[in-house]
């Protein structure tokens, strides 16, 4: 199966051990000199209805994933689960 890397936004990734929806796939963190992915991003979920901003997002580590299905991803990951703030985009 090929999947092209703007594919990725539209599939919702879970969680293979709780069941847990962490949403879809934002950003992902790429190794510019071995030309690899390391990792997605999954934003956090809204606080007060998106009043009060987001939690951190997921990181999840290319390693976890299991597998890449035509409409969700499966992820087996470490408890508990990687979070950070979004960096800020310079313009």
């Amino acid at each position: 199966m090929i999947c092209l890397f703007s594919e990725l936004r539209y599939k919702e990734v879970i969680d293979v051990h709780t069941g847990f929806r962490l949403g879809y796939v934002c950003d992902a963190e790429l190794d510019e000199k071995e030309g690899r992915i390391l990792s997605l991003l999954t934003p956090g979920r809204a606080r007060f209805f998106g009043l009060l901003g987001r939690e951190d997002d997921y990181v999840l580590p290319w390693t976890c994933i299991r597998r890449v299905g035509r409409d969700i991803i499966l992820v087996d990951l470490p408890q508990p689960c990687a979070r950070r703030k979004r960096r800020s985009k310079l313009f």
